[in-house]
């Protein structure tokens, strides 16, 4: 599990990221739970993710209207497989709008640049 925290912030609200092998729906739940062992991603306002698995393409907004399509859309372009990637973001009291697809797309290319490294 690569996890990078405090990545961006806009507006009071902050981001992470992080990721790991996958391979069905049921792993993505057993990496979701393992990532809510820590607290303070527990207490995340949203945990959105995606995942292309061999057997079908994995998506959840977690609240996030959208932001599961844009992290499945990067993952469909790279061509990576059986690998989740999940956003993570702290709400911090002032709406984001559009701006907030843009930050999903950051955090993802952030990730995948460390993941390259």
């Amino acid at each position: 599990m690569l996890v990078l925290e405090n990545i961006l912030s806009d507006r009071g609200s902050r981001y992470a990221v992080s990721g790991g092998a996958c391979t069905s729906a049921e792993a993505a739940q057993g990496f979701l739970k393992d990532l809510k062992r820590r607290k303070k991603f527990a207490k995340a306002t949203h945990n959105t993710w995606a995942c292309l698995t061999d057997d079908a393409p994995l998506k959840n907004d977690d609240g996030e209207s959208g932001a599961g399509m844009v992290i499945l859309r990067m993952l469909e372009r790279e061509d990576i497989r059986n690998h989740i990637i999940v956003v993570t973001r702290w709400y911090g009291g002032k709406h984001l709008g559009g701006d907030r697809f843009r930050h999903v797309q950051e955090a993802v290319r952030i990730y995948l640049d460390a993941l390259m490294d």
